[in-house]
């Protein structure tokens, strides 16, 4: 909608820089929300009237007051920085008042291979397939989603990650247990398919860029993704309704229960799949720059929080509590301290 003046709002010019600049959808919903928050926390002044200082001052809001993580007073930086470099085209310098969210130093859940296992047991197809995918080439759950048939070469056993994290290509390993439910997967695809193009539905998500050069596209297979909903959706920029992937929730959904079946009490989300991926990889010998390349890390430095969680503690330590024989002779003895313990009986010594 235009104002008085005949000139966009400014959310509406964010969102048309977003759009242009390729950014998903996902993106552009959390800087819109971002930008407005920051608005609103001002009084509704117009960003162009403030700068650095009162960017400052929000995000010291977000830190002492609301005590946000530092991955979300980042996010809330980059979406206000986008506005004013992208669309109000304005200099913010720098931030000496910027009060930095601490970061904890964190290490990835990792699952054993024991663990990972018991979750794939539990999986129904096509979600089975996509956790082999997560866990089998390290995919993050937007890069399987969004997997479209002309990425995956069975004839190389390779998988071709389109614009991942950073805005990167990478190819990827293609596990050979995941190979009959990727066909699978693309049979039902072209099914889908071919009755929607009888019906005269011709539109996939597509980069504007390359919609532009392959005006076509919306009619070939290749571009349709590997894993297609069940219904028909609009997209939310255009309007047009078409086959969208699988939603990242029904994946959640499925993994979360596939967990609670398996009984395990780890804090375990569909990127701890991609984090067992890397651990998994360097256990078995293959060197960090191998890793890095397939997980599409720009710098080997975040690809070595890996060596940290692996099961052989890193330095191969063996801890103290395992070297000799301490266990006591008498089995039995254990059996009925143990029972005492569990009925609230006072402990004996030996």
């Amino acid at each position: 909608m235009d104002n008085a003046h005949g000139k966009p709002r400014l959310l509406d010019q964010l969102r048309a820089r977003i759009r242009y600049r390729h950014y998903s959808p996902s993106t552009e919903a959390t800087y819109v929300q971002w930008v407005r928050r920051y608005i609103l926390f001002h009084d509704k002044r117009h960003p162009a009237e403030m700068g650095g200082e009162e960017v400052a001052t929000f995000l010291n809001y977000l830190v002492t007051k609301e005590h946000v993580s530092a991955s979300t007073q980042n996010q809330a930086l980059s979406a206000v920085v986008f506005l004013y470099k992208h669309v109000l085209e304005k200099d913010l310098g720098q931030f000496p008042e910027l009060v930095n969210a601490r970061r904890p130093k964190r290490l990835p859940v990792v699952l054993t291979r024991e663990e990972a296992h018991a979750i794939l047991r539990r999986l129904d197809e096509p979600y089975l397939t996509m956790a082999l995918l997560m866990y089998g080439a390290g995919l993050r759950i937007q890069e399987c989603l969004k997997l479209r048939i002309l990425d995956v070469d069975f004839g190389r056993n390779e998988l071709l990650v389109r614009k991942g994290k950073g805005q990167k290509d990478r190819v990827t390993v293609l596990p050979h247990s995941a190979i009959s439910g990727l066909r699978e997967a693309i049979e039902l695809t072209r099914q889908r398919f071919e009755r929607d193009q009888a019906r005269g539905i011709r539109h996939v998500d597509l980069p504007p860029g390359l919609l532009r050069k392959y005006p076509n596209a919306v009619r070939d297979l290749k571009w349709q993704f590997v894993f297609t909903a069940q219904t028909l959706s609009s997209d939310p920029r255009t309007g047009k309704r078409g086959r969208h992937h699988i939603h990242d929730r029904s994946v959640g959904k499925a993994l979360s229960a596939a967990i609670r079946k398996a009984g395990i009490m780890k804090h375990v989300t569909a990127h701890s799949l991609r984090h067992s991926f890397a651990t998994h990889l360097l256990e078995s010998g293959y060197d960090i720059r191998t890793v890095q390349e397939l997980l599409g890390h720009s710098h080997v430095n975040t690809t070595m929080i890996y060596t940290h969680v692996l099961n052989r503690g890193g330095r191969g330590i063996v801890s103290p509590a395992d070297q000799g024989d301490w266990r006591p002779s008498a089995p039995d003895a254990v059996k009925d301290a143990r029972a005492r313990y569990r009925t609230g009986a006072r402990p004996t010594t030996r």
